[in-house]
């Protein structure tokens, strides 16, 4: 038996775990998944490469290997295809498409999806209801936060080598333990702060206090945040370090150095202290304290200010976001609504739910667009607080916010019985589950927005909405993450079936 090959239960598997190879990518498939194929006396052995496009050639390592198909994972892409052009930017990991002119992004990205609707979702005409591809205003710098990694072991571009030093920058593809310095602009963020962040990484190594090394847990400076304010063009930086030699750390000096390279655009700075082995910026035990400036940036959308914490969740691409959102207000343009039916005062009692509405952003543009009644639901108490302060802040009115359970929702507010005229659903990645989707169709609304930014799940669901009588009648999808394989999708579902929705049941 060769060194590349062994048998388990009567099967040969032709790699084991973390063999290294060197292949050329010959198709892709959705969510950036290269595929490369080895020849064998049964057939292809497909090979999976994450972040890659057809005519690399790259070199990767073997993460998971079946009898038929391997999942290998990134390492380094030795040629670039014969389309790849030269961005001007450092690479980074978190952008492996930046060498890929945007036409050719939108073509993966619209090709690889519509497949998926074909494929997993069995929507046979997807062409059909398909209306379009909706670009991001900007392809470049228009990221509104990003998370800097320090380490004390660095990967070197040049020897592809590991090396003991101090690094500030990006984990190293496929590794939690070593950062790739970033020693200037990445095309992603704010292109003065990258630009700069060498200088800040200079003066935290002269401090003497050493960067966290992630093997051994141990080790002083561990993160640093920055969100940025479009809107306003300012920065909140938020450094997080341990506990370990913390005396010997001078805020003031830090306070200092950021104002001689940022100046007044610096809306606040926080320390946080993280003593957790895991390697997250947030920590259960930890502390934060504002040491300078604010603790929130003020962000717009649509004409609506929303106050954004370093911690709470807002659109990444907001410009982009806007877009997002007018898809979403156009879906639901009441004076274009089919399925309306009944006299003008039961329009008036008719609302809009929005589901898994977090801190009430599609909300508010909601019932400021549509002049609807929107109510707001989520199960996470936190952000429903959130979205009655931003709501109040903005004098939107029409709007009410609950911290409800989907399924028992109408139990508890009876009087929504038979006025839900739309659902809004906008779930995290993983999608909705399936009991939690049982639950959504048991309100019985005529027509359902689902934005997703995962079109996987979303095709997956297609087939549930079907069965209880839910038909796709428009699909588009949003470029909110230019140069990642990300995709984000509006689908609309209208009920043009009748069915029993008491019998469903949630699981």
């Amino acid at each position: 038996m060769s060194r590349t090959t062994f048998a388990i239960v009567g099967r040969e598997r032709r790699f084991k775990k973390n063999d290294p190879l060197e292949l050329r990518i010959e198709d892709i498939a959705f969510g950036g998944q290269g595929i490369a194929r080895i020849p064998t006396e049964k057939g292809p052995f497909v090979i999976f490469v994450q972040n890659t496009f057809p005519g690399q050639l790259v070199r990767c390592r073997v993460v998971k290997c079946k009898s038929k198909h391997a999942e290998c994972r990134l390492e380094e892409v030795l040629e670039r295809a014969p389309e790849e052009i030269e961005p001007g930017f450092q690479d980074i990991s978190g952008a492996p498409y930046t060498h890929v002119p945007i036409a050719l992004q939108k073509k993966l990205k619209e090709d690889t999806a519509l497949d998926l609707y074909r494929r997993i979702g069995a929507v046979e005409d997807v062409q059909s209801v398909y209306r379009g591809f909706v670009d991001s205003p900007k392809h470049w710098h228009y990221r509104n936060k990003m998370e800097y990694s320090f380490s004390a072991i660095l990967h070197d571009p040049e020897s592809g080598e590991k090396i003991d030093g101090f690094g500030l920058g990006f984990k190293r593809r496929g590794t939690w333990w070593a950062v790739e310095n970033l020693d200037g602009d990445s095309g992603l963020f704010d292109e003065s702060v990258e630009n700069q962040l060498h200088l800040l990484r200079d003066w935290f190594e002269a401090t003497g206090l050493p960067p966290w090394h992630p093997p051994q847990r141990v080790g002083f400076f561990r993160f640093l945040v920055v969100r940025k304010s479009i809107a306003d063009n300012t920065l909140l930086f938020n450094l997080v370090t341990s506990s370990t030699g913390i005396k010997e750390f001078s805020r003031e000096a830090f306070i200092d150095k950021m104002h001689e390279l940022f100046g007044n655009r610096i809306a606040g700075i926080l320390h946080s202290v993280n003593d957790s082995t895991g390697e997250r910026v947030e920590s259960r035990e930890g502390s934060s304290e504002l040491i300078f400036g604010k603790s929130i940036i003020t962000e717009s959308m649509h004409g609506l200010k929303f106050d954004i914490s370093m911690s709470s969740f807002f659109q990444t691409n907001p410009s982009c976001a806007e877009r997002l959102y007018a898809e979403v207000i156009a879906a639901i343009d009441p004076a274009n609504d089919s399925l309306h039916v009944g006299t003008a005062t039961q329009a008036k009692q008719d609302v809009i739910m929005d589901l898994f509405c977090g801190t009430g952003t599609i909300a508010q543009l909601l019932v400021r667009h549509t002049g609807m009644k929107v109510i707001g639901v989520d199960i996470v108490a936190d952000a429903i607080e959130n979205a009655k302060i931003s709501a109040e802040k903005n004098g939107t009115t029409g709007v009410q916010f609950h911290a409800a359970d989907v399924g028992k929702f109408l139990l508890e507010f009876p009087e929504y019985v038979g006025r839900i005229r739309t659902i809004v659903l906008d779930p995290p990645r993983n999608g909705i589950s399936p009991k939690t989707l049982r639950k959504v169709i048991r309100l019985g609304a005529p027509k359902m927005v689902y934005v997703s930014c995962n079109p996987a799940t979303q095709a997956r669901d297609v087939n549930t909405l079907r069965e209880f009588g839910y038909t796709m009648t428009s699909l588009k999808f949003v470029d909110q993450f230019p140069h990642t394989s990300h995709v984000e999708a509006v689908a609309v579902f209208e009920k043009t079936a009748r069915s029993d929705f008491q019998s469903i049941t949630p699981n």
